[in-house]
């Protein structure tokens, strides 16, 4: 517990809610260990927000792990991954209720993993109130059928202990995301938030990723529609100019911390169409 209380001090949490996201995001680092120290890296890749978060110092929290397999398997199961992070867990003296979803239909196979072993044993040192009953819960999530086209990369974890981790490279994350902006069903503030995180570095996205992502889920698909780099900032912009930024900034905000807050106050369709202008300038060059 020292360990994991010594990490704790680093996120200097100003209140109950940042002390929250923090534990969980601590707990998320053990689960990523105990997995890495599995073949569970040979087959798959780490993605998504928390991702960013860990590697590349994305300042929001993020919720879930995201993987995909790097061949499409519809014979993955949870099982033998779950059972390692919950002995992981057990050396730190963490307790786990595993769910696993095996039943569940779909190419996406989830489990949930909760704890309050955490809450009640760093009860006395935490820096701010908490119910030590109060449970920390991650959702682990792989995709057994991802698009083509995902390239990946090692990555270090350096807490609780060395690990490399497979992750999509940020061309390829970046991607992904797009897709999300496009053909997610409902308006997600942190996606638009990692948006203006990839375009402040100009990053340019997997081209071919995003065609096959796009023709396999969403409004596109099976179309033959050309997916272009003008076409996907057209359709950026398209969606930028239907969403109502009162609501994607509430989605958004529990996921930062209390100084980052103030950035979302200046969220409109104006910033967003700047930011995809960025975009089209930076992929044109």
């Amino acid at each position: 517990m020292s360990l994991i209380t010594d990490r704790l001090s680093t996120y200097r949490p100003t209140n109950a809610i940042e002390q929250e996201v923090a534990l969980a995001e601590i707990m998320q680092q053990i689960i990523l260990f105990a997995l890495a120290r599995t073949d569970f890296f040979e087959r798959a890749m780490f993605h998504g927000g928390t991702c960013l978060r860990i590697f590349w110092n994305l300042r929001r929290f993020s919720e879930d792990l995201d993987f995909v397999l790097k061949t499409p398997s519809s014979d993955f199961v949870w099982k033998p991954y779950l059972d390692a992070v919950l002995n992981e867990c057990n050396a730190f003296g963490i307790d786990l209720e595993v769910r696993d979803r095996a039943q569940a239909t779909g190419a996406v196979k989830s489990a949930f993993l909760k704890t309050n072993s955490i809450g009640k044993l760093l009860v006395a040192s935490l820096p701010h109130a908490r119910n030590s009953a109060q449970k920390i819960a991650v959702k682990v999530e792989i995709d057994t059928h991802p698009p083509d086209g995902a390239d990946g990369e090692s990555r270090f974890l350096i807490f609780p202990g060395p690990a490399a981790v497979t992750v999509q490279t940020l061309p390829s994350s970046f991607a992904g995301k797009i897709h999300a902006l496009l053909c997610r069903k409902y308006i997600k503030g942190r996606d638009w938030f990692d948006l203006l995180w990839y375009a402040e570095r100009g990053i340019q996205p997997n081209l071919a990723l995003c065609r096959s992502a796009i023709h396999q889920v969403g409004p596109w698909q099976g179309q033959a529609t050309e997916v272009t780099n003008p076409w996907l900032t057209d359709r950026l912009a398209e969606k930028v100019r239907s969403i109502d930024w009162s609501k994607a900034r509430i989605d958004v905000a529990r996921f930062l911390t209390a100084s980052d807050q103030r950035g979302i106050e200046i969220w409109s369709e104006a910033l967003f169409i700047d930011a995809v202008d960025r975009l089209r300038r930076s992929w044109s060059v």
